[in-house]
């Protein structure tokens, strides 16, 4: 009965925090301010454990006073007159021993470790996940993906620990010292006096320690931050390690990273031992300051329930502000880490909706480019005044020497940088204008270097719209000359079929199994405009050819837009535009170009087993 009554209660309790709730506005820059945007929401729950922790605290100077109490009434001459005046202290001893303490510590428990622990910690990292995912796509490429992993995780995890210190310590250790200086200023005022200087010269070896251990902290995160992101690299590339041989020289550049978290670890350890000294040196003075002065108080009233009490609560005092200081050090600490992860992942995103955004409307499917240009900040590189129109319906190919500018186009098609000048419409709508979820769901794509997720094959199709039916999945699968090998598929858990995982980056797959499956979740997504950015490189001329009739249903009543250096792929396109240098050199069918004589056909003259080369001929 018991037990089913404190489960629902669990069940109950777990529930009040909603711990996906999405966060209100950018996450502030300063370290308050960005701690409140992240458990915003949850402050009615927080406020209830911080006055449970709080009461529980105030029995503790309670106890002390009712030992003081007894003690007197022990005190008093003749067992028959000391015993009916501690009946009662007795009583409210049991009641407050037997029954308060216990409900008030194991409520301020059940909020720390059922309410506040799961929920801040989910609560937080999915509001920081969130503004990540946001970024723009430089902030993921200017960085470690295992750094930015482990600042969200950092952030998450230190708040919470902050929080619930806070709650546990804080709060119960404030409520306890005013209840001392109560306990104390109600015996002497000597007393409170002494005590209130005591908490002075406490006040102040904290204000000159813990800013000192939140700087070395944040520096020990950000040196762990450095190792895990340099692990992660080198496991993400192992195969390129292996085939390399450097092995030895991942070793070094990962000890390097090592030496310097071990460095900031031994400073961060250096200046806690000194706290933890300084800290054991001055506890100490307070029971035997307390003591001393209750003692030569003697003559002005002090009893010796009250000497009782004023030991008790100076050992109490000293013992907690022992542990409240560790407690601190950890909270301070925390909070190091969590202005180290805020520095590195909530600077305000550089690519965001206009705030009059409306959703794409895809009727027909024209592109036009309008006197784009875009050269990432730098004076050479990227595109220069490209203005092109491509029909509803139209295949269109793009060619040119790496560098020309093809793959910057398509990045600006899909928003994933904005035109330093010009604009990019679909069907007269501003891709600047309209949401930026709304314009990539209206573009299928397949790269070159195809996306796998380690997830399962299905997982991987159903990307493309994750609501299809199994039906609707394998005939895209089907289409893509896909399905057979999937069918084949078996994992290291024995999973089978759709059902079993393709390893990190689809690193169990074939390329141009890689290739079938990205063609296949494009063709189930079945977007009006599609991409193919070198979508059968990866593949051999006779897979490439298995599947042409899939790429050719896949392309059928689309806009397309095709980066390609394999002819067979060229020559299937309504239009070829010919980049050079950023700029629209030719455009033309391909028995026009040829005609023409130029830069296009000099591509072709030097292509090679189906490629165009990568640079012209002079």
């Amino acid at each position: 009965m018991i037990a089913q009554a404190y489960s629902r209660w669990i069940a109950f309790a777990s529930q009040l925090v909603d711990r996906t709730a999405p966060a209100t506005g950018a996450p502030p820059q300063a370290l308050l301010p960005f701690m409140r945007w992240c458990v915003a929401g949850a402050w009615p729950i927080l406020i209830a454990a911080a006055a449970v922790s709080a009461l529980a605290g105030a029995t503790e100077v309670l106890t002390m006073w009712l030992l003081g109490r007894v003690v007197d009434a022990a005190a008093v001459s003749g067992a028959a007159t000391a015993l009916p005046s501690a009946v009662p202290l007795a009583l409210g001893a049991i009641a407050l021993l037997l029954i308060l303490r216990p409900l008030l510590f194991g409520l301020s428990a059940t909020f720390q470790s059922v309410v506040i622990g799961p929920s801040i910690f989910t609560l937080t990292l999915s509001r920081v996940h969130r503004w990540t995912l946001g970024h723009a796509v430089t902030f993921f490429d200017n960085d470690f993906a295992g750094r930015i992993a482990q600042k969200e995780m950092q952030i998450a995890r230190s708040l919470t620990e902050v929080i619930i210190e806070s709650v546990n310590a804080v709060f119960f250790a404030l409520a306890s010292v005013v209840g001392a200086l109560l306990l104390v200023g109600s015996i002497h005022p000597r007393l409170m006096l002494v005590l209130t200087l005591w908490f002075g010269t406490y006040a102040i070896f904290l204000r000159y320690f813990l800013p000192r251990i939140r700087a070395r902290s944040a520096a020990r995160a950000a040196a762990r931050a450095m190792v895990s992101g340099q692990v992660v690299d080198t496991i993400t590339n192992i195969k390129t390690v292996k085939l390399f041989a450097q092995s030895d020289h991942e070793d070094r550049a990962a000890l390097g990273a090592m030496e310097r978290l071990n460095d900031k670890t031994l400073e961060f350890g250096q200046l806690s031992a000194l706290f933890r000294i300084g800290l054991i040196f001055l506890a100490g003075t307070l029971p035997i300051a307390m003591l001393a002065t209750g003692i030569a108080s003697r003559g002005a009233g002090v009893t010796p329930g009250d000497l009782a009490a004023i030991g008790a609560v100076s050992i109490r005092l000293a013992q907690m502000t022992g542990w409240v200081s560790f407690t601190l050090m950890a909270i301070y600490g925390h909070i190091g880490e969590v202005e180290d992860g805020m520095k590195t992942l909530t600077p305000p995103q550089t690519l965001t909706d206009d705030p009059d955004a409306h959703v794409l409307d895809v009727s027909n499917g024209t592109v036009a480019l309008r006197n784009v240009s875009f050269t990432y900040g730098r004076e050479v590189g990227g595109v220069r005044d490209i203005s092109l129109t491509i029909k509803p319906g139209e295949k269109l190919a793009l060619v040119g020497a790496s560098g020309a500018g093809k793959s910057t186009l398509v990045s600006l098609l899909l928003r994933l940088y904005d035109a330093e000048e010009g604009k990019i419409e679909i069907d007269g709508q501003d891709v600047a204008r309209v949401t930026q979820e709304s314009l990539r769901r209206n573009i299928g794509m397949v790269t070159q270097e195809t996306a796998m997720f380690n997830r399962s094959a299905r997982d991987n199709i159903l990307y493309g719209r994750p609501d299809a039916t199994d039906t609707e999945l394998f005939e895209a699968s089907k289409r893509a000359e896909a399905h057979d090998f999937i069918m084949d598929l078996k994992d290291f858990k024995g999973r089978t079929g759709y059902d079993a995982y393709l390893g990190e980056r689809g690193v169990k797959l074939s390329g141009g199994q890689r290739q079938r499956i990205a063609i296949a979740r494009a063709i189930l997504k079945d977007a009006p405009i599609l991409i193919l950015d070198e979508a059968t490189s990866a593949l051999d001329s006779e897979v490439e050819a298995s599947i042409q009739t899939a790429l050719d249903n896949a392309m059928a009543d689309k806009t397309v837009i095709a980066i390609a250096h394999r002819l067979s792929t060229i020559a299937r396109m309504d239009r070829i535009v010919v980049l050079d240098d950023g700029r629209i050199a030719e455009q033309g069918s391909h028995s026009d170009l040829l005609a023409k004589d130029g830069l296009y056909a000099r591509y072709w003259h030097r292509q090679s087993g189906g490629f165009i080369g990568l640079k012209a001929a002079e």
